[in-house]
């Protein structure tokens, strides 16, 4: 495996954000997304994808413990890994929404990169540094800007961009693009 293989990205963005899960001292705090706390950005990382994998046929361990949110993490994390490091990620994975690609495609494509947004979500609210490389962001914001209007349309980011400085680093860019307001903090 390679870092910039598929199963090398998601275990970087996996452990970034598991870095962060490791030192959060208050799961009751508010995050950059309205409504959710420190809490619900762990377990909305692990429902959703659990959700859409089933859509598709193929079914998750269900590691969801609200009163536990770092072990539920990282067995659920430890799965996402084992299956991006077996055969069956070569395998063509249909969704009733997405279409059809091999499934670590998928998971490339729609989970891994919703693991890195929300490590800056989880980061913010436990007031930890994200430890997001600004290059990644960057990249990642290039592709989006191409599919701009159907993000902005799909209600899964904020309706417009958040205007950050022109010199802002790429994890700045790429929050902002995605509606989130690089100045939040925790107000605990």
């Amino acid at each position: 495996m390679t870092a910039d293989s598929i199963p090398g990205r998601h275990e970087r963005a996996a452990g970034r954000f598991t870095g962060v899960v490791d030192h959060v001292t208050d799961w009751d705090a508010r995050s950059p997304v309205p409504e959710w706390t420190a809490r619900d950005v762990v377990m909305h990382l692990v429902m959703w994808i659990h959700d859409f994998l089933a859509d598709g046929g193929v079914e998750l361990t269900r590691h969801i413990d609200g009163e536990d949110p770092v072990g539920t993490w990282h067995a659920h994390a430890a799965e996402i890994q084992r299956i991006l490091d077996s055969p069956a990620a070569e395998q063509e994975f249909t969704h009733p929404a997405a279409g059809t690609a091999p499934l670590a495609e998928t998971l490339d494509r729609f989970y891994t990169v919703d693991v890195l947004m929300h490590t800056w979500d989880l980061a913010e609210a436990a007031g930890l540094p994200s430890g997001l490389d600004p290059r990644e962001c960057e990249r990642l914001l290039e592709g989006m800007r191409r599919i701009e209007p159907m993000l902005r349309e799909s209600g899964q980011f904020g309706p417009a961009a958040v205007p950050v400085p022109d010199d802002a680093d790429g994890v700045v860019r790429l929050m902002g693009f995605i509606g989130r307001d690089p100045q939040w903090r925790s107000r605990g």
